[in-house]
């Protein structure tokens, strides 16, 4: 978060002690190429090397991210081409165009007859049509093309869109009845309590099908004001008011609901967290866990009440019974229950049976992340001690054998910077390729780049650079019709949108691959915090069969191309260019700031983009002769002109060092300025890993672990060396 600017500032200390930080490389990185012009230019060759999105060819998918204007001239060449799906294609996309231009008869001419030509999306055609007869006054002929949708193809979810735009009643009943998870469906419903409130079965409807949408919270507050809701009716709102964080209105909600472990744990559990430090809150949610441990005794839900139990065991010493049930029966929370059992017998006091049980954590269960935490605690403490090999020892398992740990690359790379410090050359370069091979995506992989001396940047050169960047195809989707991949791959948003919420009826419980495509819409509806957390998310599945189906598609480019995506370009590349930053290090401090969301505020008042402060607006528009009065800190162009003038700001304070620049982002800079005089400035890596702001310590890891990814994914450069390393599979040395 930008922080608002002091009067009197801690004096900053910059010179030899912040240009140390250059020191540690393996080899020296020469420069980035300086280009950035091409973001929208698609070259054939680098994006087929970039993206596994294209096995799709198709000229017109490669138009899409152009405007109607930048585009309109190719694809009239393309529907004058012979007979392919290219040149239908076209002639729908150029029609799109002149639709939204009222440029009806031209888009007439081109539809007329591709409803033959292109039957995938043969009713969205007939659709298209009618909205250009509209336009020219023509309602009778439009009349006939929506009632054709509805004659031809009933089913699809297209005629969704036929009956909301007819709207004759009759229709809406059909619309209402078919296709209910349609959001044309859900704006018929809610005119419809907007002049009747008393309708509880519509409501019913949206509870279930449109759980996130706005609003939904104050229809679930109507609804459950309703007599004879049934117990399914009272499990619909539960899951919708859990789904939208309302946690003790869903435990109120799940008492009336079918008795399952799941309900009975989301009562005890909304209880729990909604307490606040109410007693009788508590209490019920303690007796409410130990109904579910006695009714369900071998539910998963149980294993986790129980931890929840002894979480909140009235001493330390009573929570070691229930630590040791899940012990004994619940395998998949053992190592939960075990690292916490032996945290507590440590505040106990009884050093021996704690390690006893840390011996038997990361014997039994070596692979899980709490064995990776432990391990890596020994490890820091060995280091810090001077005791390398021994941290070596203790750290290299991790990086072995809990690739999925947060911790792992972190461990593989201090592998390799101890080697170093012991003279171990050829291990050091070794654990480095490893991480890089094994975690492309993680803030080490960067780091480890940068010490074997690629062309990737580092602390103190990283703003100055500019690199080529290609912009990417639409990547296919992995779940949804035909039709549905083809409206979105053409760049449809809004039909595409209507096409997929129809289709998408299991939203509570959704495949991996409808997730990842629920991302994709979300993203293409400019929704980037909830899309990029929706793709993210994925990581977090627990069955065996869901993560095989995550990791197979965390191989691929596209995936992790939707969780880095690039909004706002144009404003990025021209104010980056203004300040001369880097515009790949602008866009990751955004990402980080706001998830791309305009309209964003913090608790405090941040707000935007780049989370800028109000007070600190007025003080950066009094220095750039700007009217503060004019400026609108949603307005993309306005957020990123002030925070990139505060990010060029901090780094002109420090010598241009990015790494101290960032941190002082966040935490402002009399807190690096202390940092400056307290903490290690020989190494930064020491440095990073010292800041005493946890907040800040992650801040820094992440925005700069962006960085690396917007590099890895659209530099074709960096992109080939990072596949050359992935393919040679290097394995991490031994002490």
């Amino acid at each position: 978060m930008l922080k608002q600017l002091q009067k009197n500032q801690v004096p900053l200390m910059i010179g030899a002690a912040v240009f140390a930080f250059s020191a540690g490389a393996m080899v020296a990185a020469p420069e980035i190429g300086k280009t950035f012009s091409q973001w929208l230019k698609l070259d054939k060759n680098q994006s087929e090397q970039l993206s596994e999105a294209n096995t799709v060819k198709s000229a017109v998918f490669g138009l899409v991210s152009q405007s109607p204007v930048e585009r309109a001239a190719k694809l009239e060449a393309l529907t004058k081409g012979s007979a392919s799906a290219d040149r239908n294609r076209a002639r729908y996309l150029l029609a799109s165009d002149l639709v939204e231009t009222r440029d009806a008869q031209q888009a007439l001419d081109l539809l007329l007859g591709l409803e033959k030509d292109y039957p995938v999306l043969a009713p969205y055609i007939l659709l298209k049509q009618a909205q250009a007869q509209d336009i020219l006054g023509e309602e009778g002929k439009a009349s006939d093309l929506r009632q054709k949708v509805l004659k031809d193809y009933p089913k699809e979810a297209a005629a969704a869109k036929a009956h909301y735009l007819i709207g004759q009643p009759e229709n809406q009943n059909k619309a209402i009845a078919q296709f209910p998870s349609n959001p044309l469906t859900w704006e018929i419903i809610r005119k419809r309590l907007e002049e009747n409130p008393n309708q509880p079965q519509l409501k019913l409807i949206l509870a279930q099908y449109a759980s996130n949408q706005p609003g939904i919270v104050g229809i679930l507050d109507q609804l459950v004001k309703q007599p004879n809701l049934k117990s399914a009716d009272w499990e619909i709102i539960g899951t919708t008011y859990w789904d939208n964080n309302q946690f003790r209105k869903a435990a109120v909600a799940y008492t009336k609901a079918p008795r399952t472990a799941r309900t009975l744990y989301r009562i005890a559990r909304g209880l729990q967290v909604s307490a606040q430090g109410q007693s009788q809150d508590r209490e019920k949610a303690i007796a409410i866990y130990k109904q579910l441990v006695q009714e369900f005794p071998e539910a998963s839900e149980t294993g986790t009440a129980l931890l929840r139990l002894a979480d909140m065991a009235k001493t330390r010493k009573d929570a070691l019974p229930y630590l040791e049930q899940v012990i004994t029966q619940f395998p998949e929370q053992a190592p939960t229950a075990l690292a916490t059992k032996a945290k507590t017998l440590q505040s106990l006091n009884d050093a021996k049976s704690a390690q006893q049980a840390w011996d038997l954590l990361i014997s039994k269960y070596a692979k899980s992340d709490e064995a990776a935490e432990y391990r890596w605690k020994v490890a820091q403490d060995k280091a810090k001690a001077g005791d390398y090999i021994t941290a070596w020892e203790w750290a290299q398992p991790i990086a072995m054998n809990n690739p999925s740990s947060i911790l792992a690359p972190r461990a593989g790379f201090w592998v390799g910077k101890w080697a170093m410090k012991l003279g171990k050359q050829p291990e050091a370069k070794t654990s480095f390729e490893y991480v890089i091979s094994q975690f492309p995506y993680s803030y080490y992989a960067w780091r480890s780049a940068n010490i074997l001396g690629l062309n990737v940047g580092n602390f103190n050169d990283v703003r100055q650079l500019n690199p080529e960047v290609v912009a990417r195809q639409r990547p296919v989707p992995t779940a949804g019709s035909d039709t549905f991949k083809e409206l979105y791959l053409l760049g449809q948003d809004r039909d595409a949108w209507l096409q997929w919420e129809t289709e998408f009826t299991n939203k509570k419980q959704p495949t991996v691959a409808e997730q990842f495509t629920e991302g994709l819409m979300r993203l293409a509806r400019g929704e980037n915090l909830s899309g990029i957390d929706t793709i993210s998310k994925l990581e977090d599945r627990e069955t065996p069969k869901e993560q095989a189906q995550y990791q197979a598609l965390s191989k691929q480019i596209t995936y992790w191309q939707a969780r880095y995506p690039f909004p706002y370009v144009k404003e990025i590349e021209k104010w980056s260019g203004e300040r001369q930053l880097n515009p790949l290090l602008v866009t990751a401090l955004i990402r980080q700031e706001s998830r791309f969301e305009p309209a964003i505020k913090s608790v405090v008042g941040a707000t935007g983009l780049m989370q800028v402060m109000p007070s600190t607006g007025k003080w950066i528009a009094s220095k750039t002769n700007l009217d503060s009065k004019t400026i609108d800190l949603t307005n993309p162009n306005d957020n990123i002109m002030l925070g990139t003038w505060y990010l060029d700001y901090t780094h002109q304070q420090y010598g241009n060092n990015s790494l101290l620049a960032i941190a002082s982002y966040n935490a402002g800079p009399g807190n690096v300025s202390k940092w400056l005089q307290t903490l290690t400035k020989e190494d930064p890596d020491e440095f990073v890993e010292a800041i005493p702001f946890d907040e800040t310590r992650n801040y820094v890891r992440q925005v700069f672990g962006n960085y690396w990814n917007y590099l890895r994914l659209y530099n074709p450069e960096i992109a080939g060396v990072v596949a050359k390393y992935s393919a040679s599979q290097p394995k991490l040395p031994n002490q």
